[in-house]
């Protein structure tokens, strides 16, 4: 089985070839800036050089590439785009066009001198043609791990994403629930612009959500359960209560928000079931669900991963840090590669 393996976050694209015909450790890895990264450069070159901006493309994820495009229309200069495009920036079309953005429809003109700049979240052309230059393929499976607010045009997507959660710990928790084999829900849209995009280009498409993938590839030498888990992101946290393939309850917050002393105590009253929606999200966190209490006493382990993990040597807890096959920033990868062996074996 060949399949390429890409965990979208906000600051960084990790990229793993897997290869089942070679050792784990002889296959191809990378990690890359994120595309939200690398477009929000390009239209900060475009501001720089008082150029008009149009964007193309599909729905992506947004923080640094829509502060730059708030950050080009505050230069005074013009931005052009797309539907789907224009829906990185939010799900409600009124509010996009008040930032002071033009939406194109079909037929619609753009000034010529205008730079077009694609919307996407994984650039198969650039990917392919990094590889060619090394005597490889782009596969023609895809595992994407990406985190998907929702599309809520008339609701907070924070509070729209905790709706989505909830629905599916109270369906069971399994982790395979945060993960779709070519088909996607409709109200997915960041998944479902990644499944459109990839489907063009492969055959068998896994799309998934950060966190969860993160926890599916960290969980990979930890059977049983209860543990927690959490994946400290560049943009944001995620932490859970998983017994064997079930989450049972989880909170995610921004991570520039934390601290060792304040996750420690946010792990320690999920566990306990003392933690709500309302505490996180007011304090500008995305929130928190727990469908089943399980003590922090019953916890057999508290595991680490995630890029900003350093956090957490200063937790009073005995963390364990998960870098599964030898390679930390891997590991919602890794998750992904499981998750899509798993999913394909049960069509």
């Amino acid at each position: 089985m060949q399949i390429i393996a890409i965990d979208v976050g906000m600051g960084t694209q990790d990229i793993l070839l897997y290869d089942d015909t070679q050792h784990i450790e002889n296959n191809i890895k990378m990690v890359l800036p994120s595309q939200t990264q690398i477009i929000a450069q390009r239209i900060s070159r475009a501001t720089d050089a008082g150029q008009d901006i149009f964007l193309t493309g599909t729905t992506m994820g947004g923080g640094p590439s829509g502060k730059s495009v708030r950050e080009h229309i505050k230069a005074g200069l013009r931005v052009y785009a797309e539907v789907a495009a224009a829906l990185t920036l939010h799900d409600n079309l009124e509010r996009i066009a008040h930032m002071g953005v033009t939406l194109v429809g079909v037929g619609d003109s753009v000034p010529a001198k205008a730079e077009h700049i694609e919307m996407c979240d994984v650039d198969t052309h650039a990917l392919g043609t990094a590889l060619e230059l090394f005597e490889t393929q782009l596969p023609r499976d895809f595992a994407v791990a990406v985190q998907d607010h929702g599309e809520a045009p008339d609701m907070s997507n924070r509070v729209f994403r905790f709706q989505h959660f909830r629905e599916l710990l109270e369906a069971g928790g399994e982790l395979e629930r945060f993960a779709y084999l070519n088909q996607v829900p409709p109200s997915l849209s960041r998944m479902r612009a990644v499944m459109e995009t990839l489907k063009q280009h492969g055959n068998n498409v896994l799309v998934m959500d950060t966190g969860p993938a993160a926890m599916y590839g960290a969980l990979d030498s930890y059977p049983g359960g209860p543990v927690a888990v959490v994946n400290i992101g560049n943009g944001h946290t995620l932490a859970a209560v998983v017994a064997g393939n079930r989450i049972l309850g989880l909170f995610e917050h921004h991570t520039r928000s934390l601290d060792a002393p304040k996750l420690d105590d946010l792990i320690i009253r999920l566990c306990d079931g003392e933690l709500d929606f309302d505490e996180v999200f007011n304090d500008g966190g995305h929130g928190c669900h727990i469908q089943e209490e399980v003590g922090f006493n019953n916890i057999m382990s508290v595991i680490v991963t995630g890029p900003n993990r350093h956090i957490m040597t200063g937790s009073s807890l005995d963390v364990e840090f998960a870098s599964p096959h030898g390679d930390m920033m891997l590991t919602g990868c890794f998750g992904l590669v499981e998750m899509f062996r798993k999913k394909m074996s049960q069509r």
